[in-house]
């Protein structure tokens, strides 16, 4: 059965850039080597996230090295931006079958989260569905359910009952209980998940 990933995988944000005031030169002024390294991981996640939707894995591959190395040595080991670039990383190993090089990733990406933003943070839950969806993916449902459902708990807490990433959480786990058996279950779950996209 073809499964889809209901959460994207891709952790991406985009800020506009502010150099302050307008003024009549035409040049900007340098920006500070901290800043000018940012402004480069930013730019290689958006080459990253191009290229991955284009299914070019190979050139994305290498670009989403550069921008996990640019953020390490930017940001420091255990900064939210090294674990979205661990996390993107990770889900185009995952999406090409590569599981064993993909959940190291996802693991230490959670870490990260966890410890930077905090145990109930929206990224958390991401990086917990991703983590899920690896071993959902790889037959292991024992350890994707509780994941699922933590993922699924954050989401309800820090969004809302009825935001659309709860309603690709409870597809998630409906999906799992059809595989495992507990139809009961997967058809409350989808039900509820239709009623939340039916009211948007």
């Amino acid at each position: 059965m073809k499964k889809t990933l209901a959460i994207i995988a891709l952790l991406l944000i985009s800020i506009s850039l502010f150099y302050g005031c307008e003024k009549e030169e035409v040049t900007k002024p340098p920006e500070p080597p901290a800043q000018a390294q940012e402004t480069l991981w930013k730019k290689l996640n958006t080459k990253f996230l191009t290229l991955y939707h284009q299914g070019l894995y190979s050139e994305a591959a290498t670009v989403a090295k550069e921008a996990l190395k640019v953020a390490k040595n930017t940001f420091g080991s255990n900064h939210p931006d090294v674990a979205t670039s661990l996390n993107n990383l990770a889900a185009l190993y995952h999406n090409q079958g590569k599981y064993a090089e993909a959940e190291p990733m996802y693991k230490r990406s959670l870490k990260i989260f966890e410890k930077a933003l905090g145990p109930d943070h929206p990224d958390v839950a991401t990086s917990l569905n991703n983590l899920a969806f690896l071993y959902h993916n790889q037959g292991k449902y024992a350890e994707a359910e509780p994941m699922y459902k933590r993922s699924l708990a954050i989401y309800e807490k820090a969004l809302g009952p009825d935001h659309l990433r709860v309603a690709a959480s409870l597809n998630n786990l409906a999906e799992l209980y059809r595989q495992i058996g507990k139809e009961d279950e997967a058809e409350k779950l989808e039900a509820r998940a239709k009623k939340i996209r039916s009211d948007k």
